[in-house]
């Protein structure tokens, strides 16, 4: 797999944060679990479920040699979005995401959780829509 970097831009490889100090094409020669700094999400922008969900499961791909903490809160917040999603779109996709969490597939799974994000908002805006029309 080759990866092309801009300067100044970090990769997450196996754990390591590597930053490049000038364009450059990486060549991943083996299997190696990776995130571009761009798919990486900061913990203050964890201000949703799914985003908090996405949040946990990146924690365990970044550090996967110190992930306990993280794969039990990923674990609970599945629980949690499970029992209390009543969309069919979210059901689904947080099975696919349970799917590749136990097959160890974290990479996959933060994509079955990012692609949730437009579902999520659209039923926020829903929500608020109702809201707005009740008190008024």
């Amino acid at each position: 797999m080759n990866i092309s970097l801009r300067r100044g831009e970090r990769i997450f490889i196996n754990g390591a944060v590597l930053r490049v100090d000038r364009k450059v094409c990486l060549e991943l020669l083996n299997d190696v679990t990776f995130l571009l700094e761009n798919h990486v999400m900061q913990a203050e922008e964890a201000t949703t479920p799914l985003k908090q969900l996405y949040f946990a499961i990146q924690t365990i791909l970044i550090s996967p040699n110190d992930c306990d903490a993280a794969m039990e809160l990923a674990r609970n917040l599945l629980v949690s979005l499970n029992e209390g999603a009543c969309d069919r779109r979210i059901l689904d996709g947080l099975g696919v995401a349970v799917r590749q969490i136990d097959n160890k597939r974290m990479f996959e799974a933060l994509k079955a959780v990012r692609a949730l994000f437009p579902i999520e908002a659209e039923l926020k805006d829903r929500a608020s829509e109702v809201h707005a029309r009740d008190v008024a």
